[in-house]
């Protein structure tokens, strides 16, 4: 078992012309032994916003704290804390934050993904 506060792993943080104000943290991966899914949490900063991309996986993702909008299906969707997002891969995705405030987001992924 582990038990650990997110904020004791150290982030990576993302800034160059598709990403602005992101910052990801593994806090339950392959080096824990997780042999089905990765848990990252994700911190956007006020303006950020995480590229536009897509992938063969699936994303689950549970919104912590925050204002932001996903883009999906070809339409930017508002979400805040509290919403759940599922993502099916190779869809375009991307997240942006609208509000003042962090947006915090959980992210799951399966193994074999890359973690960050």
């Amino acid at each position: 078992m582990k038990i650990i506060a997110y904020s004791e792993v150290e982030p990576t943080c993302f800034e160059n012309s598709q990403v602005k104000g992101l910052a990801g943290r593994v806090v339950i991966g392959k080096n824990d032994n997780a042999n089905n899914f990765c848990m990252r949490v994700f911190e956007i900063a006020a303006g950020g916003n995480s590229p536009r991309h897509s992938h063969d996986w699936e994303h689950e993702v549970f919104v912590h704290s925050g204002e932001g909008e996903f883009y999906g299906n070809g339409k930017w969707n508002p979400v805040t804390a509290g919403n759940v997002v599922f993502i099916p891969g190779n869809e375009e995705h991307q997240i942006r934050n609208i509000g003042t405030e962090k947006l915090i987001f959980v992210c799951l992924i399966p193994s074999g993904a890359p973690e960050l």
